[in-house]
């Protein structure tokens, strides 16, 4: 059996790829199909399997809300969070809480953690990885916002553990494209990264020294991507068809994600077309039959919609290049990254705000993959790493004080790994204990920032109001996720506590969530199809997925096949008309049932 490989994993919001190094050159890995981008959606069928990658994508339209999309934007948040508010108005599949506040997707009335559904992503991942290169991965490195916060950072390595996937490093995906740009050209040259995916954007500015990776600056948001695009659209068409028939379709879960898909259709062929036509027959039922959206949009009009979206990205640009202290003439190349940076509009006011035209060095979908298989190729060699990334933090770390107010501890865009040593006193009589709240954010108040974790030291000795003294050590490590340890310096070391803040802190829901599969044999000559592209796994407790080619032994020697007998011709029906007379069929049992 060949040596178990280690990858790199861009775990997108709407999309996940993954790369390897092989022969000292980075490649994507493409699934048996020779695709290589993955849907990063999971489903619960009517049957309770569960359909991952492209299987869920296919039945979205049928089955909207037992089908999970864009998962990543909820991952490591608060019920309370605004974010979730937001999301809760356009995605159709039920979001809910468990008594620690943190959410918790439902999908069949079974509740799921988001580092699950990243878990079950993950392990799909990894096994049309392990198909397509005959061999077991064991290893990756994955990918993550530059504007993650601790929260979620440690959220996904909760995912990695979950998938029972050793994650050797997680690395922000500017830095990742950055490393797909420069590694191995002895390049000396200050970059500005553009990364504008399905659902969060971050720009970074780097200075690339050979094989030394610098963040200077970064900044972003975790909710702003491509699928804001989609709903601008979507809301749109809603909005023309109501006020044409006076019916509202956003009420209508399927009718909803019909619209946003063919919205999402006519916003890639904006990207080269001047106009696009929205076509969806049989919508829903009217007075006097059935309806149908069909309208025609301009490029122009589509640029006008979203025109704010890409504003705010350069808002957070023009932030950057204050925080690094540059100007546009001091860099040496604009890097674009993600999907939306196809969006015409998208590439001309990045150009103009930067003064000069992106590179095309970069493929901006395969960048981020190719970047943490570099990064997990050098790890994997046991201490033969050439490659040094120096990242900063995306946003304030700091404490809540008296008075409601937050005290930084690493200001924004502080360089880790780092490590900082705060001195506390007690403010009571004979106080045994500290509490800390631990924030991340740039606002001046607590209450306006996110709540990280809560760390408790117990053990202070007995002593009046100011004079005991705690001595609290905050260290990032290199992946930008933050330790606490405390301890008295008048009792010494015995009185030391440390705590990791967990981004949940609790135990998967499901614990046998993920079985690990081996990678399917092929013979020299053999094509393949992966089990894992449509795979389904029963949900029932105490039954083991469905046998597949994956785990069946082949027979040593096969019978050859009978020369087929000749048939009588049959009449085909052309695809267009057999597809159109399914979708008619099914939207009458649906008004039947209604």
């Amino acid at each position: 059996m060949s040596e178990p490989a280690t990858i790199g994993i861009d775990l997108g919001t709407t999309y996940s790829v993954a790369a390897i190094v092989e022969n000292n050159r980075p490649r994507v890995i493409s699934d048996t199909g020779g695709g290589y981008t993955i849907p990063s959606i999971v489903a619960v069928d009517d049957k309770g399997n569960r359909l991952v990658g492209q299987a869920a994508k296919r039945q979205v339209l049928i089955n909207p809300i037992h089908t999970v999309y864009g998962a990543k934007r909820l991952i490591g948040r608060d019920i309370q969070s605004p974010v979730v508010r937001k999301i809760q108005d356009h995605f159709k599949y039920r979001i809910t809480s468990d008594e620690h506040a943190d959410v918790l997707i439902k999908i069949r009335d079974e509740p799921y953690g988001l580092e699950e559904i990243s878990a079950i992503i993950l392990d799909h991942v990894r096994n049309l990885a392990q198909d397509s290169l005959g061999r077991e991965v064991n290893r990756a490195v994955v990918t993550v916002p530059a504007y993650f916060n601790d929260r979620q950072r440690q959220a996904v390595r909760d995912a990695g553990k979950i998938a029972q996937m050793d994650v050797l490093r997680i690395i922000n995906e500017p830095t990742a494209a950055a490393l797909a740009y420069g590694f191995g050209k002895a390049l000396h040259q200050k970059l500005a990264v553009y990364d504008f995916g399905g659902g969060t954007f971050d720009v970074s500015i780097l200075e690339v020294r050979d094989n030394v990776f610098e963040v200077l600056a970064t900044g972003g948001d975790t909710f702003l991507g491509g699928v804001d695009f989609d709903n601008r659209l979507a809301e749109l068409m809603i909005h023309r068809f109501q006020k044409e028939h006076g019916i509202d379709l956003f009420k209508d879960p399927i009718c909803h994600q019909r619209i946003k898909d063919a919205c999402e259709q006519a916003k890639i062929d904006l990207s080269s077309r001047p106009e696009t036509r929205i076509h969806i027959p049989f919508i829903t039922m009217g007075p006097s039959g059935a309806l149908n959206i069909d309208y025609t949009i301009k490029r122009e009009e589509f640029e006008q919609l979203c025109e704010d979206l890409i504003g705010n990205t350069l808002v957070a640009c023009r932030q950057v290049m204050a925080d690094a202290k540059l100007k546009s003439e001091d860099l040496d190349a604009v890097l674009l990254v993600g999907g939306s940076t196809r969006i015409p509009l998208v590439a001309k006011k990045v150009a103009d705000f930067f003064g000069k035209a992106p590179s095309k060095g970069i493929h901006p979908d395969e960048a981020v993959a190719l970047g943490a298989a570099i990064m997990a190729d050098s790890l994997a060699r046991k201490g033969e790493s050439e490659i040094q990334l120096l990242d900063v933090l995306p946003m304030t770390i700091g404490i809540k004080a008296a008075g409601g107010k937050m005290v930084p501890i690493f200001p924004r865009n502080s360089p880790y790994p780092n490590q900082k040593l705060k001195v506390f006193t007690t403010s009571k009589d004979q106080q045994q204990s500290l509490k800390l709240t631990i924030l991340q954010g740039d606002k001046a108040t607590a209450a306006e920032n996110e709540i990280i974790g809560d760390f408790t030291f117990s053990g202070i000795h007995p002593a009046a109001k100011g004079q005991a003294k705690v001595e609290a050590v905050f260290t990032l490590n290199h992946e930008g996720i933050l330790t606490v340890a405390a301890r008295d310096p008048d009792t010494g070391a015995a009185r030391e506590s440390v705590l990791q803040i967990q981004a949940a802190g609790h135990k998967p829901i499901h614990p046998d969530l993920i079985v690990l599969k081996k990678p399917m044999e092929k013979k020299a000559g053999e094509t393949v199809i992966s089990a894992t592209v449509t795979r389904e796994v029963k949900l029932k407790a105490g039954t083991a997925p469905p046998p597949g080619p994956e785990t069946a032994k082949a027979p040593e020697k096969t019978p050859p096949l009978p020369p087929p007998k000749p048939q009588p011709a049959k009449p085909v029906r052309p695809a267009k008309e057999s597809a159109l007379a399914g979708l008619i069929s099914r939207l009458k049992r649906l008004f039947q049932r209604g």
